[in-house]
């Protein structure tokens, strides 16, 4: 394995070029190009031990536990024995190191604990962490392995073989069949179909489900099927070298004596999948990770959570306070040692090795006895108080993030069931960081769209159509009882399609002369290529999804397109089958925003042209002044619906006037200069009075739950960036569908220029105004005042408020969005911190026409300077740069391919899935680690500051309070299960209302539950305790006897006392702060505190010989220390009991109140959920949300039409009928009368709801009614 992966060879020097020689194998061999091999698994089994132990050693409390486990092994300073560090040190790190290769694939002079008290935890600690890692590992391991040994046909010689795809090599020759993906990049050579084309389907590379269209050279392309011409095959292939630019390739071919340019129409790349094609041959190219899509994916990138890099910081402060208070015992030490304990030296002889020491081994004064000692105690105080940095906390820390991730894996509000795809935690390290998301960054085709177009409605010579209607003509609700249309008259139908506004069907039955031009242009004015399957059925394979959907909506109203060759198109109309000349097509490109055909029938010239209202209405014909004024209405209503807008025009042309422009047009087709610009200039001149038929509306479908997920999350604080290759218009028109874009929004800002200069003033001119209004705005404003009293607050509201009546102000929100062209100069030094100044200002932004590295350059902008936790989440290998940059990269497994997923932290099938992973399993797990820290800390302060203020009575003398088994298992036995269970399964509300809230996720958005100031209190909290701890008792039992008259103050038995109340505190503590109570938690608590007296009196009972022999006996049956225990533990406790009552009872935040809503709602039966949303009162945007036409369409298929050279046979054939499908879609009902007269309203459900718009707690429903708001 090693072998095979690339990344373990030895660097070759960077290609200028790449050259490669066919059936030349060893010519090929010298450049040393990559194998056909991927690995994207960080570790091998070599590589594994060195590298895990290098990533968790940047842990500076692993680093640290390691120096502390070579102190205790110096035998002269150690007072605690090895086992006490060494036990938790290796568990740790062996728990590390098997969890990252799962993902993937002992000296005691200072101290007087022994070394196994550092060993033992060390170890355990880092063996838990390594096989998590390992764990995490092994799932990419397998998931290579799969690739890499996927099957293809390979030409060795004269004979095709099947070979493994990790054996593939460049310069070989693979034969592929239809439907299986492409193994490496290739040089098309020969296909099965005409003209050598071949369909291939991208979806794994940018998420689109549409074919694209790839030749073969000519020349190459006689070749055929026939195996013994390309053992002949000896062309040199000289071409640019690996790069990550998808849509580009440039090279050129050397074959017998002539030289072929090569360019992108003739690769196939790695990851497609051949479709329509029987077979097809090409030449490898790029293999393995030269390949473009393994060039997209980056680097794995080593991810650490928030809390990990603040918890390195919190270390280094530990560790200062930890110096501090060995320097404090140092110097009183030495003080004591001068002063006091040179005098009794007769009785404690200093060791041999001391200056001064009795023993006379050593000559010296005493103070030098004395600094020498107390330089010694410094180590050994080091060792003692080390647990102050508890080594157990990270294997807590990873179990508890294992066991997380695994409830994400097992959530089955995440199972996606129509293909079987549940969610998963492909990295069990970063669960808690999901909880502080403030940034998304999303691609658009596959993520939140479904990338499929259906045709919706359409104004047709002034009149609107697409609605259901009542006899009258009054819109109604669409309901599943609503009857579709019957479209049975036509044998082509297709029986999924829904259409629901008769009155169209009419007029096509009726022979209506407008509606039958409008659906003629639709079957003839694109460059759609019809299927015949195998079944017989008629399938069209579209350039882009638009032009699918709307040439089938001609087909499902009775205009069917049949057949094209170069010349002419046939179309049957109600019926009659139709052939028209095809004259011209006058191609679509991004500047031209539309496309025209010119076709010719019974003598009869017309030109039928489609394209963005703007420019369509740029060259009407004067006399269609009022029928544009009634179609712009009509487009309106259906942008304001978010359905994609399209203008269709017609043009009777004289023979004429066609001859004298078709001369023009053919000079500037084979012209060699400027043609582009010729041919526009051309096509300018025909395209004029036009004769406007109308427009129509298609809606690219979202994923279920896309607009709900973004509003719920943009109420959670959540700010939201689009990146998506699509064109403006298209992102746009997605933008308002899914409510990232709003009618509130005060102005959308539009960054679209080419120069540099041209965009920076753009830049600056909005920052200007929003800068402007924001000064302009008044403080107060009683029209767009909203209060809430249910916790249901919009982004910038309170969290934590002592009111019932949050109010807020409604700010101004502003949407941005930018192009390809200009957002390169955008991330360019001078100007991407405006970028990031205006981006932030705004409520979404989104990005058109990127590349996949601008998408990862735009998330790093963010990440680099914004204290804010980043989400990357996208379907497609053209997103896999963004989702490795980001701290959380999410993958879409879905139809569109998996290679997002294979480099993503998370995978779900549906973006809607993305709601319930933040607001729910993030929140939890943040809220979780959260408290389990705060808690840790805590215990440890009051646990390791009872030996400091021991030493105040042992002469400084680094004698330990505690028996050192005490403390080996302290933190992994006594007190570890309990803030288990509290890390793993705690949380405050449920599910549902941490939906229904989403204003509940903003505490991790400011880092509000675990930061420095928390971290403060926590060990103050553990500081007061251990003072409380150790002179309660010290009071209590200071010259006690027994009724026996046994002395009861001896450090054996005051130990004991103290580590008895100490244990039972500390869990009473982990009760108060557990919110949710399971069997576990009730288990393992109370459990804990039988466990520990049970485990003393057997441990120190008279069968082991130990030295602590009978001491807990006596301790236990001890009324006083019963006594002394209860006083310590009311005292310990009754301050956080009281301090907790009033935080929830009199400064409620909104979980509690959430909490205590949740805790109600229990006893009695659930109301009906009534959801608030604002009303509108910010002004209509004047931007429009039209777009135009088939913005995913493809400059260049035209040529590619009237060439010839994609025609093949095609039959036609009727369609099977399926089963019907109906669409649900709730009535709206107009509450402007209700909203003026505080009178009731009737909702759709006949319910009846009171209101008074006035009230505080009133807010009026836009879409369906007025509704008063729950109040907590």
């Amino acid at each position: 394995m090693l072998e095979r992966c690339t990344c373990c060879k030895k660097a070759r020097p960077p290609e200028l070029e790449r050259r490669i020689r066919v059936n030349d194998e060893q010519y090929n061999a010298q450049f040393e190009y990559a194998n056909n091999y991927i690995c994207t698994s960080k570790y091998s089994i070599l590589t594994f031990l060195p590298k895990n132990l290098f990533e968790q050693l940047q842990r500076i409390a692993n680093a640290y536990f390691i120096g502390l486990l070579i102190l205790q092994l110096i035998p002269q300073i150690t007072s605690l024995p090895f086992y006490t560090t060494i036990v938790p040190l290796v568990f740790v790190l062996a728990v590390t190191a098997i969890k990252d290769a799962v993902d993937d694939f002992l000296i005691p002079a200072i101290s007087s604990l022994s070394p196994v008290t550092t060993f033992i935890p060390l170890i355990a600690v880092l063996t838990v962490s390594a096989v998590k890692d390992a764990l995490d590992d092994i799932r990419r391991h397998r998931s290579d392995d799969q690739v890499n040994n996927r099957k293809s046909m390979v030409l060795r010689g004269d004979k095709i073989g099947e070979e493994v795809w990790q054996k593939v090599v460049v310069g070989d020759i693979i034969k592929m069949e239809n439907n299986q993906f492409v193994a490496a990049d290739l040089l098309l050579l020969s296909t099965s179909e005409p003209n050598s084309l071949c369909y291939i389907e991208t979806a794994e590379l940018d998420g689109e489900t549409n074919l694209k269209v790839r030749q073969a050279l000519p020349e190459t392309a006689e070749m055929g099927d026939d195996h013994n011409l390309f053992k002949q095959f000896n062309a040199e292939i000289v071409c640019e070298p690996p790069n990550n630019r998808l849509p580009k390739f440039e090279g050129k071919m050397t074959w017998k004596g002539e030289t072929y340019s090569l360019d992108n129409d003739k690769i196939l790349l790695r990851g497609c999948v051949l479709r329509n094609t029987q077979w097809c041959y090409g030449l490898v190219i790029f293999s393995g990770h030269e390949s473009k899509l393994m060039m997209n994916c980056g680097k794995s990138i080593f991810k650490r959570t928030n809390i990990d890099r603040l918890m390195n910081t919190l270390i280094i402060g530990i560790f200062i306070f930890l110096l501090s208070m060995c320097l404090i015992c140092t110097i009183a030490c030495g003080i004591h040692e001068s002063v006091i304990n040179n005098n009794f030296q007769i009785y404690l002889p200093w060791e041999s090795f001391v200056p001064g020491t009795s023993q006379g081994t050593k000559e010296g004064s005493i103070a030098e006895g004395s600094t020498v000692i107390a330089l010694l105690i410094f180590f050994s105080y080091i060792i003692i108080l080390n647990t102050v940095v508890p080594i157990s906390l990270y294997v807590s820390v990873e179990i508890i993030r294992m066991i997380n991730s695994i409830l994400i894996n097992w959530d089955k509000k995440m199972y996606y069931d129509v293909n079987d795809t549940p969610a998963k935690a492909r990295s069990t390290a970063l669960n808690e960081e999901l909880g502080q998301i403030e940034y998304i960054f999303s691609d658009k085709t596959g993520t939140l769209t479904q990338n499929i177009m259906e045709f919706k409605k359409a104004s047709i010579h002034g009149k609107s159509y697409g609605d259901y209607v009542d006899t009258e003509g009054n819109p109604m609700d669409i309901t599943d009882a609503t009857p579709k249309c019957n479209l049975s008259f036509n044998k082509y139908a297709d029986p999924k399609f829904e259409f629901y506004d008769k009155r169209l069907v009419t007029e096509v039955q009726g022979g209506n002369r407008e509606v039958g031009r409008f659906f003629t242009l639709l079957s003839l004015c694109h460059t759609v290529m019809p299927e015949v399957t195998e079944d017989g059925n008629l399938e069209y394979q579209a350039q882009s999804p638009d032009e699918g959907a709307l040439v089938s909506a001609a087909r499902n109203f009775g205009y069917v397109f049949k057949s094209r060759t170069p010349n002419t198109v046939t179309v049957e109309i109600q019926g009659e089958e139709q052939v028209y000349d095809l004259l011209a097509i006058l191609d679509f490109n991004n500047v031209r925003k539309r496309m025209s055909v010119i076709v010719r029938r019974n003598g009869k010239v017309m030109l039928w042209c489609k394209g963005a209202d703007s420019v369509i209405y740029e060259r009407l014909d004067r006399s269609c002044h009022d029928m544009q004024e009634l179609t712009t209405h009509h487009l309106n209503e259906f942008a304001g619906e978010g359905l994609r807008t399209l203008c269709l025009a017609v043009k009777d042309i004289s023979d004429s006037e066609f001859a004298s422009w078709s001369a023009k047009f053919k000079e500037a087709s084979i012209s060699m200069e400027n043609r582009d610009d010729k041919l526009d200039a051309v096509y300018e001149e025909i395209e004029t009075n036009l004769i406007l038929l109308g427009a129509t509306a298609i809606e690219d479908k979202l994923q279920d739950g896309v607009p709900e997920t973004i509003a719920n999350l943009a109420v959670a604080g959540i700010k939201i960036w689009v990146l998506t290759g699509d064109k403006q218009e298209t992102a746009i028109n997605i933008g308002y569908s899914c409510r990232l874009l709003t009618d509130e929004m005060e102005e959308v800002f539009c960054i679209d220029e080419e120069d540099m200069a041209k965009v920076e003033e753009q830049l600056d001119k909005a920052l200007k105004e929003i800068h402007d209004k924001a000064k302009k705005k008044p403080h107060s404003d009683d029209v767009d005042q909203v209060r809430f009293s249910n916790g249901t607050t919009p982004s910038g509201a309170a969290y934590n408020t002592q009111e019932d009546n949050a109010g807020i102000v409604g700010e101004l929100e502003y949407g941005l969005v930018i192009n390809g062209h200009s957002l390169a100069h955008c991330l360019k030094p001078s100007l991407e911190m405006k970028l990031l100044d205006l981006g932030c200002l705004c409520k979404a932004v989104i990005c058109c026409r990127v590349t996949p590295l601008q998408k990862a350059l735009v998330v790093d902008l963010v990440k680099r300077n914004k204290q804010s936790i980043t989400l990357a989440i996208g379907d497609g290998a053209n997103d896999v740069s963004m989702i490795k940059t980001a701290h959380i990269g999410v993958g879409i497994s879905g139809q569109e391919g998996m290679q997002a997923v294979l480099s993503s932290d998370f995978s779900f099938a549906q973006f809607r899935y993305l709601e319930r992973l933040l607001l729910v399993h993030g929140r939890w797990s943040y809220l979780r680690m959260c408290k389990f820290l705060k808690y840790f800390f805590y215990k440890n302060f009051a646990f390791t500051l009872c030996h400091f203020w021991y030493a105040f009575f042992c002469g400084f003398s680094a004698q330990t309070l505690f028996d050192p088994y005490f403390i080996s298992f302290y933190n992994v036995m006594y007190t570890s299960f309990p803030v288990l269970i509290l890390g793993i399964f705690d949380q405050d509300v449920d599910d549902y209302y941490s939906l229904k809230y989403p204003k509940l996720y903003y505490p991790g958005l400011v880092n509000m539950l675990f930061n420095k100031k928390v971290f403060a209190l926590s060990v103050l909290e553990g500081f007061i305790s251990s003072l409380v701890l150790f002179f309660v008792p010290y009071g209590a039992l200071i010259g006690a006897v027994s009724p026996s008259g046994y002395d009861n103050s001896d450090l054996q038995f005051f130990g004991v006392v103290v580590a008895s109340i100490l244990v039972v505190a500390v869990n009473l503590r982990c009760a108060l702060d557990t919110s949710y109570w399971t069997g576990f938690s009730h288990f393992f608590i109370w459990g804990s505190i039988i466990y520990y007296f049970c485990f003393m009196l057997a441990f120190y009972a008279p069968v082991f010989n130990y030295s602590y022999q009978g001491v807990a006996y006596s301790v236990f049956s001890s009324a006083k220390f019963w006594l002394t225990l209860i006083l310590t533990n009311v005292i310990l406790i009754l301050p956080v009991v009281a301090y907790r009552f009033y935080m929830t009872n009199i400064a409620a935040s909104l979980s509690d109140r959430v909490r205590m809503k949740q805790r109600l709602t229990k006893t009695k039966a659930r109301t009906k959920d009534l959801h608030v949303r604002r009303t509108s009162t910010f002004r209509r945007s004047a931007r429009s949300m039209r777009s135009g036409y088939a913005f995913a369409h493809q400059q260049g298929f035209a040529a590619l039409i009237t060439s010839g050279l994609n025609m093949r046979d095609r039959v036609a054939s009727s369609l099977k009928l399926n089963s019907p499908v109906t669409l649900t879609k709730m009535r709206k009902v107009d509450d402007t009368s209700t909203s003026a007269s505080n009178l009731e309203k009737k909702a759709t459900n006949g319910n009846t709801v009171n209101v008074k718009p006035s009230h505080p707690n009133s807010v009026v429903d836009g879409e369906e009614r007025v509704i008063r708001s729950e109040r907590l």
